[in-house]
């Protein structure tokens, strides 16, 4: 049977110890199956095993191997759409119900991580940097829009006061949130799964479904096992495939890339980001940075729609990184990487139910830190036959991307390409 490792990159290098967990071979009973090991499935696990469910995860490949595993370890509050957009589209009831939510992922982490005794590098504060005069205009809305939903860990930085914080003189100013913030994604996800063994959970690793026999008591198959459960979760986000068609179709795996320097040394890494806060820019094709625990510098941004990988990942982040902090130019790039993350067209997760027994949430669109741990929780309420929340997020309407597969991708590059444009000449 094929072993999928991690790929290459400074999280898998720098993981915590796991334990060795087997492919599911022969037939299993459960309450719930939740087919995926990232954020979301280990947050619904969690969840549904500290209310008395029996529950069983299943794997293609490792815990974490997606982008729970890859993706920037920032702890970014809200949605990739935010609530103002929510509001106009779904009218004010059930906006005030998503936005109580919004801003409820960062503190499913930070309990999960003081509960469980996780160790994945947690520090607080995320900044928010404006390029233009427009986008610091943007952070002065947003922060009363926050507010109007009780989020009031937020403070305006003027030019001055953003120097303070980032080493960098391209932003005009900024937002700090000291509710965001970062961490090593995969030793996160490591630890969540550590404690959804310890609480009487299982995780089979190396066991892709492949078959979801629908039913009163629906079966996901495996290459060699199959189990049969009273509920599934489908948590595979970008790395699901086509194992649920009506899923695929309103969605589109997209990459992103990262690359980590050699460590800086603690002089050259305070003078980046003196305060140690995470750092994303205010344009669409945003980049994004922070220090590891170690003191190297995390870089990403860019997208590839349709998730390919691209063939020089450091030839396409370098020269962002290097336009931030050009005192970085003789620095050794020691990793680089991409991760797939699920777009929708209204950049807002899809959340819902097939049938009776079949809930999934997907396409957090570059949001999913904290969305997905917030997700667990509503699916897990869900099930327990406490709907309104879950609801809530099923209503939000979703289309299919125009021209079906065969055109989604270009499509959404073009799009891409002309909101870098904006970006570009400021508007």
């Amino acid at each position: 049977m094929a072993n999928t490792p991690y790929p290459e990159s400074y999280y898998a290098a720098s993981a915590n110890a796991a334990p060795p967990r087997p492919a599911l071979q022969g037939d299993v009973e459960t309450d719930v199956c939740v087919i995926g090991a990232g954020y979301t499935g280990l947050s619904s696990a969690l969840f549904l095993l500290e209310n008395g469910f029996k529950v069983t995860v299943l794997e293609a490949a490792k815990v974490g191997f997606g982008a729970s595993g890859r993706n920037g370890g920032q702890i970014v509050n809200s949605y990739s759409r935010d609530i103002d957009v929510i509001e106009r589209s779904v009218g004010p009831k059930q906006a005030q119900l998503l936005g109580q939510m919004a801003f409820e992922g960062g503190r499913i982490i930070r309990e999960r991580v003081a509960k469980y005794n996780i160790q994945c590098d947690l520090k607080d504060g995320g900044v928010f940097a404006a390029i233009t005069a427009k986008q610091m205009g943007h952070l002065e809305s947003q922060k009363r829009l926050w507010e109007r939903f009780g989020h009031t860990q937020l403070e305006l930085l003027d030019q001055k006061r953003i120097r303070e914080v980032v080493g960098c003189d391209q932003y005009v100013g900024g937002m700090l949130d000291m509710s965001g913030g970062h961490i090593h994604p995969l030793n996160l996800a490591l630890g969540e799964a550590a404690a959804v063994e310890s609480l009487g959970g299982t995780i089979y690793e190396q066991s892709p479904a492949i078959r979801i026999e629908r039913g009163a008591n629906p079966v996901v198959h495996t290459p060699e096992g199959k189990v049969r459960a009273k509920f599934i979760i489908v948590a595979g986000n970008a790395y699901l495939g086509n194992l649920v068609p009506e899923l695929a179709a309103k969605s589109m795996p997209c990459g992103t890339q990262v690359i980590t320097t050699e460590p800086l040394g603690d002089a050259l890494a305070k003078s980046l980001l003196p305060q140690d806060y995470c750092v994303e820019d205010c344009n669409y094709l945003l980049d994004y940075y922070r220090l590891t625990g170690d003191k190297r510098l995390v870089f990403g941004g860019g997208v590839v729609y349709g998730a390919r990988d691209p063939a020089n990942i450091e030839a396409i982040i370098r020269p962002k990184m290097l336009k931030a902090f050009p005192q970085l130019k003789d620095v050794k790039i020691d990793y680089a990487w991409t991760g797939n993350f699920l777009l929708t067209l209204s950049r807002l997760p899809q959340v819902g139910r097939l049938g009776d027994n079949i809930y999934y949430s997907q396409g957090c669109s570059g949001h999913g830190v904290t969305y997905t741990h917030l997700a667990g929780k509503v699916l897990a309420e869900a099930l327990r036959g406490q709907a309104e929340r879950f609801d809530a997020f099923a209503d939000l309407p979703h289309y299919p991307f125009p021209g079906g597969q065969l055109l989604r991708t270009p499509f959404a590059a073009l799009g891409a390409w002309y909101y870098g444009l904006r970006d570009k000449f400021g508007y």
